[in-house]
């Protein structure tokens, strides 16, 4: 088959800011092409991080839209032009716009949406937030299919737009790859990281309301009492100056680190003594997966909806109950004299080869 004659397949997102639908995205987009199919990572606006993560075989497709909403003329002159054999999205709001844009631009490719989040829990309470719900419930059956990312993020979308259940299909992120494991090894000059240097526990996310940081804050304070430690947290957002006047109130600023993001948190991750993941709600959970495959003991909240999948009912690893302190100190306490991981055959099933041949079938290819 000539290059020319395979076929082309669009994945669509609002830009590549840090985030985990992004993360996920662009590994669909690499695994697609270097299986031989034409790969074009549509993007509202091309900017973010994981740009530079977008590998040469991936055309990147930039619709120049301040907003996700003004991409839409941009999209369907470029679903009329190209004429992709599948497109796919992700994320609630970009969604409903590829649904109207694929109604517009009348072409027979076939239209899968992803859902990322737990809706009912993450959507903003403002206009958008209240009229979101409707809007997916107009736009979403035209999709020929939708992905969720977990069960509990099926369940809450079944709940909000009233999708039947067979329309929706659940195929957990492409988590784990050979990129991984090789950031996990590089060299890493980090003072606290150092032989001899106390325990570090670590946190990554966006430093927002729903990945409740201050809880993880006060935990460390509780464990700090009791060892020697230290907490860094990687990841930037509109919080920090509220994390950081929280770790100055507490007096852990000899303690705790906010580096803000970094290219290859993988490296941390293999060096910290636990991970922890504390937040409100969760549509998947990817760090948990990530923290796992590069062997660190893993505490996360009890939220909705991926951790408890991931960690298969607290088999691999420890669940505490949303925002309560005191559990999740003892939990990292506990966890701290835990060996690292041998045994990865948990994180086999999050892996991209087992993501590609579910996404593949899902888009027809």
């Amino acid at each position: 088959m000539r290059y020319d004659e395979t076929p082309r397949l669009a994945l669509f997102l609002p830009s590549l800011r840090g985030g985990g639908a992004e993360r996920v995205m662009v590994h669909l987009a690499r695994g697609f092409a270097e299986r031989g199919f034409q790969v074009d990572l549509v993007l509202a606006k091309a900017e973010g991080p994981y740009l530079a993560e977008v590998p040469p075989s991936v055309r990147v497709v930039d619709l120049r839209a301040s907003r996700v909403l003004f991409s839409l003329p941009g999209l369907v002159r470029y679903l009329r032009k190209e004429r992709p054999h599948a497109l796919l999205s992700a994320l609630d709001h970009a969604n409903v716009i590829v649904c109207l844009a694929h109604r517009l631009a009348r072409v027979p490719s076939r239209l899968v949406i992803s859902e990322h989040n737990t809706l009912s829990a993450s959507r903003p309470q403002n206009a958008r937030g209240r009229l979101l719900p409707w809007f997916m419930r107009w736009t979403y059956p035209w999709a020929d299919a939708v992905i969720a990312v977990s069960q509990g993020v099926a369940e809450d979308l079944i709940h909000l737009t009233g999708l039947p259940r067979e329309k929706i299909q659940v195929i957990y992120n492409p988590v784990v790859t050979p990129e991984l494991f090789a950031k996990a090894r590089e060299p890493l000059d980090h003072p606290w990281l150092a032989s001899g240097e106390p325990p570090v526990i670590l946190g990554v996310g966006r430093l927002t309301e729903q990945k409740d940081f201050p809880t993880l804050i006060r935990a460390f304070a509780l464990v700090r009492a009791q060892r020697p430690a230290r907490l860094m947290i990687l990841g930037e957002g509109e919080l920090r100056p509220q994390l950081e006047a929280l770790v100055h109130e507490l007096g852990l600023q000899d303690d705790v680190a906010l580096p803000g993001f970094v290219e290859n948190p993988y490296a941390y991750m293999a060096r910290a003594a636990v991970f922890v993941l504390s937040s409100r709600r969760e549509g998947f959970g990817n760090v948990l997966v990530e923290a796992m495959a590069c062997g660190t003991p893993v505490v996360s909240t009890d939220c909705p909806s991926g951790p408890r999948e991931i960690l298969d009912h607290g088999k691999y690893g420890r669940l505490v109950p949303v925002g309560d302190v005191k559990s999740l100190a003892e939990s990292i306490l506990k966890a701290m004299d835990e060996p690292p991981y041998r045994d990865l055959s948990r994180v086999a099933e999050f892996t991209l080869e087992k993501s590609l041949e579910r996404y593949g079938a899902v888009l027809g290819v």
